[in-house]
């Protein structure tokens, strides 16, 4: 039946869809209700098949969380960039930047305009983020941590990961702290913004994790000690 609606519109060029009929001939009609029908449950089935995630095209949704659809870092990664933006560019004004731990985000301003924001993970219960006001005390592009990262062997394999520098070392292991480039310290207690994981929820040990295309911006355009304001 498609296949004769379809030829028909073809030969004849007409489709009356507002009568539900298609012309087939001279003088000769073809009801369509029930090709529409069809064509209605062959989309309801593809559509059902997909592995289509709404909260994707949800406004309501700012951030997927850990263990859902999205498991890769790279596509996290991608997650992170979609609430993140920089329109910086050409714009006077002092440098400052305001996290805020509930919304997840580090907002960067020029003077009072607000010319960029970067999705972040900040520091997991247990480890959380201090709130109050900070300037950059410290940059450096190649920091490692010397608190906490993983044991290895004398090869460099891992032996145990996630671990602190203060935990018993295996035999023959070492600690090997994590990199975190783009360090820009923010407290004497060693919270700063730093390229990182961003899992869609706070997760670091303190620190602000940032994407990387994010926190080379901040970088670029944050000197010595630009305030830094941490709010929940």
């Amino acid at each position: 039946m498609l296949r004769d609606a379809t030829e028909a519109s073809r030969n004849y060029g007409v489709l009356d869809v507002f009568h539900g009929r298609a012309l087939v001939g001279p003088r000769t009609y073809m009801n369509i209700r029930a090709v529409l029908a069809l064509t209605a449950a062959a989309t309801l089935l593809i559509g059902g098949c997909a592995n289509y995630d709404t909260r994707l095209t949800n406004s309501s949704v700012k951030y997927l969380g850990v263990g859902e659809t999205v498991v890769s870092p790279e596509a996290k990664e991608d997650l992170a960039m979609r609430k993140s933006y920089w329109d910086g560019e050409g714009i006077d004004g002092a440098p400052s930047v305001v996290i805020d731990l509930t919304k997840q985000t580090a907002s960067f301003y020029k003077g009072d305009k607000l010319v960029g924001v970067s999705a972040i993970s900040s520091g997991r219960e247990g480890y959380d983020t201090p709130t109050g006001k900070y300037k950059i005390l410290q940059k450096n592009q190649n920091h490692v941590s010397n608190l906490y990262g993983d044991f290895v062997d004398a090869s460099g394999n891992v032996v145990q990961k996630n671990v602190s520098s203060k935990d018993p070392c295996p035999p023959g292991a070492k600690f090997q702290g994590s990199p975190m480039p783009y360090f820009m310290r923010v407290s004497n207690a060693g919270v700063g913004m730093h390229q990182g994981f961003l899992p869609g929820v706070p997760d670091s040990h303190g620190c602000i994790r940032m994407p990387e295309k994010m926190v080379k911006i901040f970088w670029d355009n944050a000197p010595m000690g630009t305030p830094v304001t941490i709010i929940k």
